[in-house]
């Protein structure tokens, strides 16, 4: 199987947005250790190693985390 590591990032990336606990851009990081390493590679999320069971998004990454929850998760207007 052909995987596209880039969706599954998209896809965390936008539940990241669905547990966000704070206004600060900390969402739980209940996601594989490779998918949390590649979004802190692409500058998303900062440094996810840690004992905390949360990470926190970049300015960057809120945004996209945003959008991407949006575009996958929800449902458009006149459905």
């Amino acid at each position: 199987m052909n995987i596209d590591e880039d969706k599954i990032d998209d896809a965390a990336l936008a539940l990241f947005y669905l547990t966000l606990h704070d206004d600060l851009g900390h969402a739980w990081k209940q996601v594989d250790w490779s998918i949390t390493n590649r979004l802190h590679e692409k500058g998303y999320i900062h440094n996810p190693v840690g004992k905390s069971k949360s990470v926190t998004l970049t300015e960057e990454g809120l945004a996209k985390s945003e959008a991407l929850f949006k575009a996958l998760f929800t449902k458009g207007a006149g459905k």
